[in-house]
């Protein structure tokens, strides 16, 4: 009796379909390179030489992240050129906020079975990303795992590596009770808070649906692309009284904030000195979420919170405007016996 041929193809995994891929985004990648890249796509190992004239004591910072549940609302609305953005821009932002200039990034993309155009639509949004915050994309992984993902399912995940003279570093150290927070407006959910909105709106919605209240369809306003911080940052960071900034992410704004908050202070915040966006409103209302639910879930509004002396309040608002933005100033630093 002659034994079954089995080959890797049958048992679902494509390496010609990976080859591919490859070839097809080696373009694009190539666009976010500079001459601080010594390698293509393709290697065994990324090389980056990086330009480190100027420090006096250079830090690497880095991060590694993913998007959530997020990818989920991707998959119902068949749209994959957006989160690719998401995920850059998270991870820039939590190295931003410590005051590093962002240098390279590394995806990795596991699927049941690689779809080439998902891929390049997603790879794509890597890419847009990259060039946006002079970022180079310098390697990556794609892996088809068929018995790990159901079919059309896949997962991201990011790291970004960034530098920052050890005596620029901004750890909110020298924050102290009286201190303002200032409240820089977010997107939308950005890519945290997936899991329970998923719950209430797809409970009464679907994707496609349009909600008056949000002058958009539910997929639209779900997938709106997690802003970047930081041009903010950027142009706040050197400011006098600036001591230091919170991502706002899983935790909300409070959980965030007191990360940089050093021993002995805490946070005193007034939740109604802003409008939330109608998107917050709406999923609150339609769930009946609880408000302590809602503050620790999602940014509300504010997905970047500048720590500020009193005294520089004024200045650094003036800057943020001329820069587009809506500030608020909407807490303070206090004692950690007081609340």
């Amino acid at each position: 009796m002659s034994k079954k041929s089995h080959t890797y193809r049958d048992s679902g995994v494509d390496i010609e379909a990976g080859e591919n891929l490859v070839n097809s985004i080696k373009d694009m990648v190539s666009e976010t390179h500079d001459h601080q890249v010594l390698s293509n796509i393709g290697g065994f190992g990324a090389l980056f030489a990086p330009d480190l004239s100027g420090y006096e004591e250079p830090v690497f910072v880095s991060s590694v992240d993913g998007v959530g549940t997020k990818l989920i609302v991707a998959f119902r609305s068949g749209r994959y050129d957006t989160i690719g953005q998401d995920l850059v821009n998270h991870c820039v932002n939590d190295i931003a906020v410590c005051g590093a200039r962002p240098l390279f990034f590394l995806d990795y993309f596991s699927t049941g079975k690689l779809e080439q155009q998902i891929g390049v639509d997603v790879i794509r949004g890597f890419a847009t990303a990259c060039k946006e915050s002079g970022v180079a994309l310098i390697g990556g992984e794609t892996a088809e795992m068929p018995d790990i993902y159901k079919e059309g399912e896949f997962d991201l995940a990011g790291t970004i590596v960034g530098i920052v003279d050890r005596k620029k570093l901004i750890t909110g150290s020298g924050t102290r009770e009286g201190d303002l927070l200032i409240g820089i407006r977010s997107s939308g959910l950005h890519t945290n808070g997936y899991s329970l909105a998923r719950q209430v709106i797809f409970s009464h919605y679907k994707v496609d649906d349009y909600i008056e209240e949000l002058q958009s369809s539910v997929g639209d306003a779900l997938l709106a692309i997690h802003r970047s911080y930081l041009p903010v940052i950027d142009r706040l960071k050197n400011e006098e009284g600036v001591r230091g900034f919170s991502h706002i992410t899983g935790g909300g704004i409070a959980g965030n904030t007191r990360r940089v908050l050093p021993e002995g202070l805490a946070l005193d915040i007034d939740w109604e000195s802003w409008e939330r966006p109608p998107l917050f409103r709406w999923i609150q209302e339609l769930g009946s979420v609880p408000e302590e639910d809602m503050r620790q879930t999602f940014n509300l509004g504010l997905g970047l919170v500048a720590i500020v002396s009193p005294d520089q309040e004024e200045s650094i608002h003036q800057s943020l405007v001329e820069m587009g933005e809506e500030p608020v100033t909407f807490g303070s630093v206090t004692a950690s016996s007081r609340r």
